[in-house]
Parts: C-alpha cells; sequence; structure tokens
C-alpha cells in the first residue's frame, strides 16, 4: 500500500506543466538586477507538507552589482532565534537565464525570468537536528509590483515533497 500512495505521489507531481515562459508576457517585468540592487527585506514561513508551520523567519538582503553578477548577501533570523548568512553569487547566462552559487549550494542553481516571473532550481545541504540533508529547491518567485515579489518554494528529496516555503519581499525606497 505504501508503495502504491508513493507511486500517485510521484505520478502527480510529474504531472506539472507550467513552465516561466507562461508568464512572458505578464507585467510589472522582473529586472534581477535592478530588483536584488540594494535592501531587500523578506518575511517566510516554512511549512512541513501536511500545511503545519514549523519556522517563521525574516530576511534582510543587502545587493550589490559586480560587474555582470548579481551579490545577495542573505541575514536570515529564524522564530527560535537562530540566524544564518547565506552569500549568493548569480551571473546572467544567456537570454533570460541565470546561473549561481552558495556555500551550502550544491554544483550550481539555474534560474530563468520570463515576464514577472523567476523559476529557480538548486540543491541546498540543509541542516537540520545535528545533521545535514540534501534537497531540491523549485521557487517561484513572481513581481507584484515595483517594490513587492512573492515566492513559493518547493523542497523535495527522492521526488517527494517535504514542505513548502513561501516568502514576502519588499524594496527599500
Amino acid at each position: 500500500m505504501k508503495r502504491l500512495v508513493l507511486l500517485a505521489c510521484l505520478l502527480l507531481a510529474s504531472c506539472s506543466n507550467v513552465e516561466v515562459g507562461d508568464y512572458r508576457d505578464q507585467e510589472p517585468r522582473l529586472d534581477l538586477r535592478q530588483y536584488f540592487n540594494g535592501r531587500v527585506d523578506a518575511w517566510g514561513m516554512f511549512q512541513k507538507r501536511s500545511g503545519e508551520v514549523v519556522k517563521r523567519f525574516h530576511v534582510r538582503i543587502d545587493g550589490s552589482l559586480d560587474g555582470d553578477k548579481l551579490i545577495l548577501d542573505e541575514h536570515f533570523s529564524y522564530s527560535d532565534g537562530s540566524t544564518q548568512r547565506r552569500v549568493w553569487t548569480l551571473r546572467p547566462d544567456g537570454d533570460n537565464r541565470w546561473r549561481g552559487s552558495a556555500a551550502d549550494v550544491v554544483g550550481e542553481a539555474e534560474g530563468e525570468v520570463a515576464g514577472n516571473a523567476l523559476r529557480w532550481r538548486y540543491v541546498l545541504e540543509l541542516p537540520v537536528d545535528g545533521r545535514v540533508y540534501r534537497v531540491h529547491f523549485d521557487d517561484w518567485m513572481y513581481l507584484l509590483d515595483e517594490r513587492t515579489m512573492a515566492n513559493r518554494s518547493f523542497m523535495t528529496k527522492f521526488g517527494v515533497e517535504l514542505g513548502q516555503v513561501t516568502l514576502f519581499f519588499r524594496k527599500a525606497q
């Protein structure tokens, strides 16, 4: 029975056919360099696949340009009092495509922008209770207006959803 449930979950997950290109005509247009250059604050939460909120957090993002690279210095403050820092280095990789790296990202992240949307995929080394797990992230970011962005991330391991991260970004004026 467990195998049947697992197979059904995998088949349902593979049925998703939304592509970032589906958003190519959506406004406002997302320009990663413009949006993330400067101070951006984000507020979010992690939910288990059951829907239970496990952690809430705030992120201060200090973005800067270094030639054609976009550097995002992220400072996380979690509801349990813990903190974390991640520094992303993003670089363009062809038409509307980006690659990125950070110390806790395995290999490179790959992203694509179209219209108001960014799809960002990567494997993250996630510390949990003294162990580190490699989990896959599928981030979807949507620019809602010139200062506000929503993000929904799906976290999986072996193709099984572990939970979701929801974030709201606000660019400083």
